[in-house]
């Protein structure tokens, strides 16, 4: 599950700008004063529904296909692209601590390469991860 993408309705405003709602998940709901506003924001509420839904173990339903959303006169269907792995990045940097074990002479020469464990390890996991997505 890296990238997502969501139908969302962009329905103008009477004020200017747009409210945004999602087909698919009927708690999804931003506003924007102007397309890539909205659009910022769409994205933003995309992600957070779909962590929530994560973890709260709740379903993440399939997307519906474009061609199938009903619109009217005022609204269009914008197609949002949600990056799992780039929201993850941005809104959640706290960091954890982990023991491992190495042997003791790599442990050496990296000491004296001046090799910093942590974003070696992180560099490593996040190969590892795209790999797998």
């Amino acid at each position: 599950m890296q990238k997502l993408f969501y139908p969302a309705i962009f329905h103008l405003a009477e004020e200017g700008g747009f409210w945004i709602t999602f087909p698919d998940l009927p708690e999804c709901m931003t506003q924007g004063d102007d397309m890539q506003h909205a659009y910022e924001m769409a994205v933003d509420a995309l992600g957070l529904a779909i962590t929530s839904r994560k973890r709260e173990k709740q379903e993440i339903p399939a997307p519906s296909q474009p061609y199938e959303i009903e619109i009217s006169t005022g609204e269009c269907c914008v197609i949002i692209e949600f990056d799992m792995l780039a929201y993850q990045k941005r809104t959640n940097s706290k960091a954890v601590k982990k023991t491992l074990t190495i042997p003791e002479w790599l442990n050496e020469e990296a000491l004296s390469l001046g090799i910093n464990f942590s974003q070696v390890l992180q560099e490593a996991l996040l190969q590892k991860v795209n790999a797998s997505l």
